[in-house]
């Protein structure tokens, strides 16, 4: 029996996509690449890298298939990976800034950034781009409770789930994240 796309439920999916049936992962993709995009998003506040990190996300997801438990949500397995891509960017970010910095003087040149300050940035983009930022500039630990609850609309138990912690905790992380942010946008 040949169900229709829209009735095949994830597991069976991936079930398919193990077999080698390639609309299995085409499926797969088009129903989780939306999220997996605004979380990757929400975490660089740039489209572009977003998009790499989407590709990532799901070369890894593929990759790594048959160790899905189809007993779980994919969708918190594969929000998972796409955290943990988000916070290795971040790493990676944060060692090529040491590097720039850590250049000779006479280097600076080549260095200094030439985008716009922050207020120019602020006024040219808008509000909206002005809470992307803060967002983006929040802690990951105070950032992924806050995306997978206001902005993916998760429960905070499934959040809780794919960060690995508790309800209680993804609850005072928000209040943590709105409060942070609050402080940024007002500062």
């Amino acid at each position: 029996m040949n169900m229709p796309k829209h009735d095949v439920g994830d597991p069976e999916l991936v079930a398919r996509a193990l077999l080698g049936h390639e609309n299995a992962y085409a499926t797969l993709m088009a129903r989780h690449r939306e999220p997996v995009f605004r979380i990757a998003r929400h975490h660089t506040g740039d489209e572009s890298e977003a998009l790499d990190l989407t590709q990532e996300t799901f070369i890894s997801a593929f990759a790594s298939l048959n160790r899905f438990d189809p007993d779980r949500p994919f969708r918190t397995w594969l929000l998972r990976i796409a955290i943990n891509k988000c916070r290795d960017w971040a790493r990676r970010r944060a060692v090529r800034r040491l590097f720039r910095m850590a250049r000779p003087l006479d280097d600076a040149f080549d260095v200094a950034d030439a985008a716009p300050t922050p207020e120019a940035d602020a006024i040219s983009r808008g509000e909206l781009a002005r809470i992307d930022a803060a967002l983006a500039a929040l802690p990951a630990n105070l950032k992924d409770p806050l995306i997978l609850c206001r902005i993916e609309g998760m429960s905070m138990a499934e959040a809780g789930q794919v960060l690995g912690l508790s309800e209680k905790a993804v609850e005072t992380r928000i209040y943590r994240a709105r409060q942070k942010l609050s402080e940024i946008l007002e500062g």
